[in-house]
This record gives structure tokens, sequence and C-alpha cells, in this order.
């Protein structure tokens, strides 16, 4: 795993008004959803507000930036500005985020002094909210500090609360409580095992735990805070965030045409599957994928590769070379392809949102990364969920038990079964319980719709959130 060189500014606009300069801040872990949240969606929709008298700079890492060009080769960036550091190497995550939390700052600081010291200076940091150093650095060089959220109000306001969930024994203990957690303010009461993977562990000196911890003091003392969810979606959680500091939901954070993204955005390159698509009847398509980090378990993968031979759907799988471990390549059933024929398709990588967006697709076999729900959301196709991993076990929680727009592909306690996967695909696929899931979400994709428009919710409080930044900024010069 590596912690890369910057490459900063993959786009640096022109002073304009008051020439003041917002840096985007994008030095995250390698995860394509991450990547796609701030340099696709952020970059496009901040762009768009350059009228409002912002200036942008963008900040990537050399890594992340070389790996996007390299999947779109074709794509061209308006100006490309490097600042270099040394290329730091990490053999796993724990050595990551050690470095993340004990090396990465001083090149931040590095960076951000240097873009101080421009014409015109900074005067607006904003960095995704699991860093550990954004309050240092702004105090440091006197910068508003806006904390980017890229998960749901739920997962945020259960972080935000650790200091809770301690004290009743909910987390951090050997010995935790497994009664309901009901005293969250915004949080109707959750189950422990709906929790995020990363607290139900007991070994708070993990590096992974002490990098939450340390994220999650750090954003109490943000001056803003933006988070990728629609408030009618979630209007208590985010109320009751909003009582103890500023907070904004501007989402969906898409730009206007998801399916044209404005710059490259993917660490992969991408199978377009659309001729595939047009040969399929309308909402007959399962499309499965697990996103581009987590890995399955072998049996688990298994169970769900003949789950899907016996539903008999058409399908469109993404299967990463490391889907159940770096060393395992074929990991398919003998004779899978052979049974599967022409209606199925196995691809690398793709680009979701096109295939989602697809009338032709039906359904979303999906690991719940908090990107993949927003993207099934928008385009109206009700999912299966298949949670692995950190949010993505909250966000199943909002899917099926809150919103009533996806199932469990199976009950969480017991062994996952490949007839128990065939039942789900063709309930999703088929019948009244998948044109009721696809009822549910229709109405959820026209809330997105109508928070996007100009009295939307999400466009007020952007523009709320612009006029806020401005006046802090006055204030502090």
């Amino acid at each position: 795993m590596r912690l890369p060189k910057y490459d900063f500014g993959a786009i640096q606009v022109p002073p304009f008004c008051n020439g003041k300069v917002m840096p985007v801040d994008l030095t995250e872990w390698e995860s394509s959803g991450r990547v796609s949240d701030f340099c696709d969606s952020e970059l496009a929709y901040f762009l768009k507000q350059i009228q409002n008298g912002f200036t942008i700079t963008f900040v990537n890492t050399q890594y992340i930036h070389h790996q996007i060009t390299k999947s779109q080769p074709n794509n061209k960036t308006e100006q490309d500005h490097t600042h270099q550091t040394a290329d730091l190497l990490f053999q796993n995550l724990d050595q990551f985020l050690e470095g993340h939390l004990h090396v990465y700052p001083a090149h931040v600081d590095e960076l951000v002094g240097d873009l101080v010291q421009s014409d015109p200076s900074i005067t607006c940091f904003i960095a995704d909210t699991f860093h550990t150093w954004p309050e240092t650095i702004a105090n440091k060089y006197n910068l508003v500090n806006v904390s980017f959220w890229t998960q749901p109000a739920l997962v945020l306001s259960i972080y935000y609360h650790l200091d809770l969930l301690r004290q009743n024994s909910h987390f951090g203990f050997h010995d935790k409580r497994e009664d309901s957690i009901d005293y969250i303010p915004g949080v109707q009461a959750i189950e422990p095992k709906d929790l995020m993977s990363h607290l139900q562990a007991t070994d708070l000196s993990s590096p992974m735990l002490r990098t939450i911890c340390k994220a999650f003091h750090e954003v109490k003392r943000a001056d803003f805070i933006l988070i990728n969810t629609v408030q009618e979606l979630e209007s208590e959680t985010l109320s009751a965030l909003h009582e103890k500091q500023a907070t904004y939901a501007i989402g969906p954070v898409f730009p206007s045409e998801p399916t044209k993204s404005i710059v490259a955005t993917n660490l992969m390159s991408e199978f377009d599957c659309t001729q595939w698509l047009k040969s399929k009847p309308h909402g007959s398509v399962l499309f499965i994928s697990f996103g581009s980090y987590v890995q399955v378990t072998t049996k688990d993968f298994e169970e769900i590769a003949h789950g899907l031979l016996l539903s008999k759907v058409s399908f469109i799988w993404v299967l990463r070379p490391d889907t159940t471990s770096y060393e395992e390549t074929n990991i398919l059933p003998v004779g899978f392809d052979d049974e599967i024929k022409d209606r199925g398709m196995i691809v690398p990588w793709c680009s979701q949102i096109k295939v989602l967006s697809h009338p032709a697709v039906g359904g979303f076999l999906t690991h719940c990364g908090w990107n993949s729900v927003l993207e099934s959301m928008w385009c109206g196709v009700p999912m299966l969920c298949f949670p692995l991993w950190t949010d993505q076990i909250t966000n199943r929680k909002l899917v099926v038990d809150d919103w009533g727009i996806g199932l469990n592909i199976c009950d969480g306690v017991k062994p996952i079964t490949r007839v128990e996967v065939a039942e789900k695909i063709n309930h999703v696929m088929s019948g009244k319980l998948g044109h009721g899931l696809q009822k549910e979400i229709k109405n959820v994709r026209q809330t997105m719709e109508d928070a996007l428009t100009l009295n939307g919710s999400s466009q007020k409080n952007f523009f709320q959130f612009l006029s806020d930044v401005k006046t802090k900024v006055q204030t502090r010069n």
C-alpha cells in the first residue's frame, strides 16, 4: 500500500471576484469510492459555484492522480501543477494508517504553507473528515476549516458520539452491551450489530481505531461540516448534528450529468457494457459489484456464484482480480462460464453509474458502499444488500430497515446459502416484493431530485454554506 507524492492542482481556477482560494483536499487512502466523491462530484460541484467569488485549488495525491490519468488516457485537465514530496511506501493497511497519523501531516503542512504564500493566498481548507490533522493545520495558517463527510449522516452521528457509546459500554469493552442503543441524539434506536464494523472491534489500540478516534475529536473543532446526503432522508439526525455544529446536507453530490463526468474519476480502466445491455429486456439484468477494495470470503463467493446460476437471471458481475484474495485468480466455480452462456457478463471493472442508469438493469447486488447506495437510489434500482466492512453495515440498515428500498441477501446470522441467494435475487427482480421496492425507490429518487432543484434543500444548504464561509473569512481577516 502506498502513501504517495502530491499532485496539487488537478485544476486551478483563475482568481475571480474577491480572489479567495478554496483548496479541496483529496489526500485519502486508495478507495475508488472516496476518490469519486471528491474528484468527480465535488470538483464539478465547486467549479459550478465560481460565480460566487471563490477560486479553487484542487489537491490530490500524485499516485491517485497518476492512476486516474492512466485509467482514462484521453482525459486532459486544463492545468496541471505538481508539488512533489518523497514517495512513501507501506506494506499493509496498519502501516499505512500509522503513516497517515505520524508522517502525512508534515507533508500536508508543507503544501499548505506553500499555498498560503501564493498569490492569491488561500483562506479556506476543505478536507475529508477521516483525516487527523485539519484542525492543527487550519489553526496554524488561520484558515476556515471545513470537514467533508462522504458517508450518511447516521454514520457521522454514531462516530461523533463515541463518548456516549463508551459511557454506556457499547464500545471499547470486551464484554460490550448487546441491547439497543437509544441515546444518540437524532438517531432512532439501533442494534449493536448495525454499528460500523470498526466499532464492533475491542482493541482500541489498533491503528484504525486510533485514526477514527483522533479524526472525530478533530471534526468537532471544524468550522463547518458538509455531508453528502439529503436533508429529507435523514432530517432528525441532521437537525441534531446542526444543533452542535454548523452542518449542511448538500447531496447527492453528483455532476449535473453523472454519466458524463468532466474529469476522469476512476482508479481502474472501465469496460463498456452498453452494447450487451441493449440486447436485454427492460429491468431484466442484475448488476453485481462489491466495490473497489474489500474482499469476499471464498465460501460466500461460491454461494453467490451458485445462487446466480440457480436464479436464471441475466447479470453483469464486476470481478476484480483480487475479489477473494491477492493470490487466487481463478475463483469462479468449474463450468460457470459454460452454464451462463450469453445471459451473464463478467468484467474486471466498469462505470457503475452508466450500468445502473441503463433501463435493462432492474436490481443491484451491492456491498452497500455509500456511493453505490446513492447511485442506485438516483437510478431507481432496488438493492440486494451484502455489506462487508466499515459503514456498509450501517448503510444496510438505512436501505433495508429505514427506507425499504432493498433486501438483505442473508439474515446475517446463519451462513449465506446459494438457495437463499437465488430466492432473494428473484424477489428483487420479479414478483410483488420487487414491485414494492420499485415503488419506494422511485419516491426516494424524487426526493433526491427535488433536493437539487433551485429551491431544493441541498441547493439552499449549499448556498447558505457559501455565505457562511464568506462571513467567517471576513471575520478572520
